[in-house]
């Protein structure tokens, strides 16, 4: 048996991920794994294409020599210095992409300039200045030698296109009103330069934020009650989005573009629909379906190109949009798989590669002292449990969640627990003013995983205020919710 699993093991990987597949590499963690570390377990997994959230030094020098095809990052809080000066994307380009483009570095065929910026949250604040950055980026590139093959693009939330309220189909889809002539200004500049349409598209979210919204239909295997549009058939959301995009691009003229879907995922853990059943079945259903070869009912003989969001949990992400942001991954926070998933959409029930090479900290777990006295608890316990909660992460205990059946006590422990780790297990991260002692024997339940975080050089304490936390939530990622 033993022999069996590694075949399996090794088969998976030989087997490598379907054609157009990718994944979003995010670091927003209190304990990051290596660079090198994510590098090799990206082509354990056959995985050959990776989007970044930004240009770290540390994850292009491990992606140098690996011929995983990568797409870089501009924050969104770069875009006004690079959209006022040409010089500034010069010099963006020449530090992040010359220095890594030659034989045997790194991969490079896109740039993302910005990350979602005409969400709603932010108010309006990167309609005037996304074009510009792209304009910018785009013609360092071209000015650089190299915009032949590195396209600049702009990842967008499904947000930017619907459907009338008195037509909601798909063929009826529409650049947002409020932004439609920017948005048509992009997509002549992305068609003037032959580079592709980047959106993000996540049917979890649809069926997270409307409670009417039939659940089967955010999957892929035909259960739901299908869609009618023009004698077009659509029986899961994906499709139907995407296709939503198509027909807005065909709108301003440009209905043969490119598209990339930039994030695609679902969740396991923060919300009661983010579980790792709904997570394996929807990832077996895009999976084999991006191994089909067949594109959607809009454009059906285009190949789909896929980034799945996200690879691993990241356990400072903001919970503005809700407690799910922090679960995203295919793999845990440690690299170990979460979940049987076969990428090359073939239909086995195989198990990912985890992660090699992951030292941890050690055995130690911080719990409620059992020796605590009662006053004590009931005069400390909740103020004690909301700053561990504060500094750490505690979504987990979150109704729907993984962790929330425990009792009171449990509850302490985790939190406490949480805070311990997150702070590397220092010594007085685990007394809470005596409420709560350092134990070596696992508090875990069946359904509830007490962490032991990994040890990591890249590991900071995690030490955030409350006005800090405060300004961490606005930074957030809001989907459209479609009427089907």
């Amino acid at each position: 048996m033993a022999m069996l699993a590694v075949v399996l093991v090794l088969l998976a990987a030989a087997a490598g991920a379907a054609e157009g597949l990718g994944v979003n590499w995010g670091t927003q963690a209190s304990h990051p794994l290596p660079p090198k570390v994510v590098v090799q377990l990206l082509r354990d997994n056959g995985i050959k294409k990776v989007k970044l959230f930004e240009t770290n030094l540390d994850a292009m020098r491990a992606l140098a020599g690996s011929g995983i095809e990568a797409m870089l990052a501009i924050p969104n809080n770069m875009l006004h210095d690079i959209a006022q000066d040409s010089g500034a994307a010069k010099d963006w380009v020449k530090r992040n992409v010359k220095r890594f483009d030659f034989d045997g570095g790194v991969v490079i065929k896109y740039v993302a300039v910005g990350n979602e910026p005409f969400l709603g949250a932010y108010n309006g604040s990167f309609i005037k200045v996304t074009l510009p950055a792209l304009e910018n980026i785009q013609n360092a590139l071209n000015d650089a030698g190299v915009g032949d093959r590195i396209k600049a693009t702009v990842p967008l939330n499904a947000d930017v296109y619907n459907s009338p309220a008195k037509n909601p189909v798909p063929s009826a889809g529409r650049f947002r009103s409020d932004i439609s002539g920017v948005m048509t200004d992009i997509v002549k500049f992305l068609a003037k330069n032959k580079a592709p349409f980047t959106v993000n598209i996540y049917p979890f979210l649809s069926l997270y934020l409307n409670d009417n919204f039939p659940l089967d239909f955010a999957f892929f295997d035909g259960n739901a009650t299908p869609v009618h549009d023009n004698g077009v058939t659509y029986t899961n959301v994906f499709e139907a989005n995407f296709d939503t995009l198509v027909a807005a691009l065909a709108a301003v003229g440009h209905g043969d573009m490119p598209i990339i879907v930039g994030e695609v995922g679902w969740p396991t853990d923060g919300d009661r629909r983010a579980k790792s059943s709904h997570a394996q079945r929807f990832y077996d259903g895009l999976l084999k379906r991006l191994a089909s070869n067949r594109g959607t009912p809009a454009r059906p003989s285009q190949h789909l190109d896929v980034y799945m969001f996200g690879l691993v949990d990241e356990d400072q992400k903001s919970v503005q949009p809700g407690s799910f942001e922090r679960h995203w991954g295919i793999f845990r926070y440690d690299g170990q798989p979460k979940f049987a998933m076969d990428l090359s959409g073939q239909g086995q029930n195989t198990a990912l590669v985890p992660a090699k090479g992951v030292q941890y900290l050690s055995r130690t777990w911080c719990a409620l002292n059992p020796k605590a006295s009662r006053n004590d608890i009931g005069k400390l316990l909740g103020a004690k449990i909301d700053y561990a909660c504060t500094n750490a992460d505690c979504t987990p205990l979150g109704y729907g969640s993984t962790c929330n059946g425990m009792d009171a006590k449990g509850n302490a422990s985790y939190a406490f627990n949480a805070y311990y780790q997150a702070q590397s297990q220092k010594d007085e991260a685990c007394d809470f003013q005596g409420l709560a002692l350092p134990t070596e024997t696992d508090p875990s339940t069946a359904a509830c995983n007490f962490t032991i975080q990994i040890a990591t050089s890249a590991a900071a304490a995690v030490r955030l205020s409350v006005s800090a936390v405060a300004a961490a939530l606005v930074v957030a990622s809001v989907q459209l919710s479609l009427s089907w």
